[in-house]
């Protein structure tokens, strides 16, 4: 005998998301160290100088984190 049990779907995807997240970006990380040449940033990127934009910041402690909900408006 089998048990179904219902489940919201806000509620199951609150629930998975956290996981999915964490999977992805641990398995990012692992095929960067495996593979470090296929992204890379160089100096000229906008993105390059983001990234030391906030690393100058967190440098000083001057970062402000938004809440996910804040950023995507759930």
């Amino acid at each position: 005998m089998s048990q179904t049990e219902k489940i919201n779907t806000k509620d199951l995807a609150s629930t998975l998301e956290p996981m999915i997240r964490r999977v992805i970006r641990e398995e990012l990380l692992n095929i960067l160290k495996k593979n470090p040449e296929i992204f890379q940033l160089t100096p000229v990127m906008p993105l390059y100088e983001d990234m030391e934009d906030i690393s100058q910041r967190k440098a000083q402690d001057n970062i402000k984190l938004h809440s996910h909900e804040e950023v995507w408006g759930d």
